[in-house]
């Protein structure tokens, strides 16, 4: 896959057998996908724009998947050995994939199945309650800094947010949050200083994955955007410029 910007993130397919023992919640289809990368904040952001890329296109071949940050961590490196060191087992929050902000080394940040082992998927608490919570999104207004804008940014761009807005993210939070530089013709891409999940540890990753439908979008109108992530008050910043 091409992406517009120097990364290290690995991509690697593991199998696994149909037992719950690394989601926890569903049993492991045999095909799988991780996402390894440093834990800083912009490592994790790219993991998560090139992550959903390779997400979308397994959906536009009709394989279902879904980003998941709680996977057992000895379970997965009893599948895919890919720790540096033993210490890294100790860092996951109670024994989950995830760690506790930044830590030593590479790390899997997510995993994904590839295709359910059983037909109706995860989607356990919306076939309890027939809710469809997950679908909802914040209109693009809403999730801009200045709502002002609104009225003043062209067409394109505004097809680019509102695929930027239907990104996924952990409890369908929608942080991410889009300002503007350059007579509109730069967005940018960011959670608001100091927002904290009140579960998930790496945002940061859904900022990346909103980061990666906007360039799409802009991409699909024709444009070749110019797209930087930096760090800044502790979070990824993402520009894409066209």
């Amino acid at each position: 896959m091409t992406v517009p910007f120097e990364h290290d993130v690995e991509i690697r397919f593991f199998r696994a057998e149909p037992t719950k023992a690394l989601y926890t919640v569903m049993k492991s289809p045999p095909i799988n996908v991780t996402f390894i990368a440093e834990t800083d904040v912009v490592s994790i952001s790219k993991a998560g724009f090139i992550g959903e890329i390779l997400i979308l296109y397994a959906q536009s071949k009709g394989i279902s998947s879904c980003w998941f940050g709680h996977y057992k961590l000895s379970e997965l490196e009893r599948l895919m050995p890919h720790l540096q060191s033993p210490d890294q087992l100790k860092e996951a929050n109670m024994g989950f994939g995830y760690s506790k902000g930044e830590t030593t080394g590479r790390r899997a940040i997510c995993i994904s199945p590839l295709g359910y082992y059983e037909d109706k998927g995860l989607r356990l608490m919306d076939r309890i309650t027939g809710k469809t919570s997950s679908f909802k999104r914040k209109e693009v207004k809403e999730l801009l800094v200045n709502p002002d804008d609104y009225d003043k940014l062209p067409d394109d761009i505004l097809y680019a947010l509102d695929l930027g807005r239907k990104s996924p993210s952990a409890a369908n939070s929608q942080m991410w949050r889009f300002a503007f530089e350059d007579n509109y013709k730069t967005i940018i891409v960011a959670m608001p200083v100091g927002y904290k999940h009140f579960k998930w540890e790496h945002p940061n990753v859904d900022i990346g994955i909103c980061a990666s439908h906007i360039w799409l979008g802009l991409t699909d109108k024709g444009y070749n955007p110019a797209v930087t992530v930096n760090e800044d008050s502790g979070r990824a910043v993402w520009r894409i410029s066209i």
